[in-house]
Order: C-alpha cells, then sequence, then structure tokens
C-alpha cells in the first residue's frame, strides 16, 4: 500500500480517503475501502488536511484550504484552478465547463479523471449534459455512487 500521511474514515460506506503528502504540501488524496482502516496523522499537515475533510463532510460549504502541490499539464491545472470557483451545490456540464475554457469537453472529462485531490479540487461538480457523467475514470459502479453522495451532501440532486 502506499505511504499515507493520514487515513480518514468518511461517511460514504465502505470509503476510506488516504492523504499522501510532498514537498511540504497535499498531493493526492485517494479513494481506499474501509477496510483499509483509519491512520491517525503523521504530519501537522496531514492533521489539517484531515480536519479540512471532516469539516467538509459535516458541512459542505467548509472551504478548503490547505498547500496542494499536485501535478498535471498546464492544461489539466487550468481546468482543476477553474472547479475550485465552483461553489458546492453548483455545478456545471462538460461542455459548459469546455466552452468557458475555450476547449473540447472530453479534454475537461480527461482532466477531470486526472485530478489528484477528488473533494479539495471539486470535480464530482462536473456533470454530463444528461446526467452524472463519470467520476474518477468509472461511468457506472462505486465511483458513481460516491459522486451521486457528493452531490446530495451538498445540497444538488444528483440524477
Amino acid at each position: 500500500m502506499l505511504d499515507y500521511a493520514a487515513i480518514v474514515s468518511t461517511p460514504l460506506a465502505d470509503v476510506n480517503l488516504g492523504i499522501r503528502q510532498a514537498e511540504g504540501a497535499i498531493c493526492a488524496i485517494d479513494f481506499l475501502p474501509a477496510c483499509a482502516g483509519a491512520v491517525a496523522p503523521q504530519t501537522p499537515l496531514a492533521g489539517r488536511a484531515v480536519d479540512a475533510l471532516r469539516r467538509y463532510f459535516e458541512d459542505p460549504r467548509h472551504p478548503f484550504s490547505l498547500p496542494l502541490n499536485v501535478k498535471g499539464t498546464p492544461f489539466q491545472q487550468g481546468v482543476w484552478q477553474a472547479l475550485t470557483q465552483l461553489p458546492p451545490g453548483r455545478t456545471l456540464s462538460y461542455g459548459e465547463l469546455a466552452r468557458r475554457l475555450g476547449t473540447a469537453a472530453r479534454a475537461v472529462g480527461n482532466a477531470c479523471r486526472a485530478n489528484p485531490v477528488p473533494l479539495v479540487i471539486p470535480c464530482h461538480r462536473v456533470v454530463a449534459a444528461a446526467g452524472l457523467g463519470g467520476y474518477a475514470g468509472q461511468v457506472h459502479g462505486r465511483r458513481l455512487e460516491i459522486k451521486r453522495w457528493l452531490l446530495e451532501h451538498e445540497g444538488r440532486a444528483a440524477a
């Protein structure tokens, strides 16, 4: 298993979040099975990340303010930056976001799929023109259930 600075349990059935850090910043948040078990924060930064995630699960309007060290192409970085401006409870279609960024919907979807810090960079708020679309590279199954739960948690009815 990867080296996690913390693993936090979530209100989602059978899902924990593994937090990785590098160079003094959060670099990844991974969906893990609950059987991975919670791991107490190993660093002060991991403690801040655990606290921020728990606060989000209590109140989806709680803002994230964590230092991030996410690797991606300049295009991906631009999409991820645009996503951080999308408030809880609000969604955009892949096509709408693509139009705003002057690109194609599929390119936006690929950038969302590559997002290394889900929830902090809220790619779950990007949906298909009709329906949910995909989440974390899956168009059905557990990841889509997670997306549906997150949208409902934020007060947005999910299709």
